[in-house]
């Protein structure tokens, strides 16, 4: 894989510039028609979230945004009251995948995270859903934890 010296990820905040940015990302992510009801994202999507950007020189070229929170009931895998950063949205620009750019911005918001909460969490409607395990199970090295599926009669 090559390393580009000009990719850089940052935290931000909610400016119309970058919401005018992450909607844009959206609408194109909803073209592909590659998640399950997936539908662009307006402001109140993103208002309340952290929001962390993946950059190539000034050009954002992908975003993650999502919450901290306290787990609501306990579950198999932690107690009630438990800290999670809830990812609400992950997304690379077609044209930077799989060059290391998504988990970038992951270990980014892991690490930037990292003592604020206990667990990272997120569900994931892709239509791809191999692809998508292997790289949140494989690549990220995250745990697996239920399925909902669906069967259309």
């Amino acid at each position: 894989m090559k390393t580009n010296p000009e990719i850089r990820m940052a935290e931000t905040g909610l400016t119309e510039e970058v919401l005018n940015e992450l909607i844009r990302m959206s609408e194109d992510w909803e073209k592909e028609n590659s998640c399950h009801g997936y539908r662009k994202n307006d402001k109140s999507d993103i208002d309340g979230n952290r929001i962390f950007l993946a950059y190539d020189g000034d050009a954002v070229i992908g975003y993650l945004f999502g919450h901290a929170e306290k787990s609501k009931e306990s579950s198999s895998i932690m107690p009630d009251g438990t800290p999670c950063f809830e990812i609400e949205e992950l997304y690379v620009r077609p044209e930077y995948r799989s060059q290391g750019i998504g988990r970038k911005l992951f270990d980014y918001v892991e690490n930037t995270v990292r003592g604020e909460v206990d667990y990272l969490m997120l569900s994931t409607a892709t239509k791809n859903w191999k692809a998508i395990l292997h790289f949140y199970l494989d690549e990220l090295d995250m745990n697996f934890w239920n399925a909902r599926l669906f069967k259309r009669i």
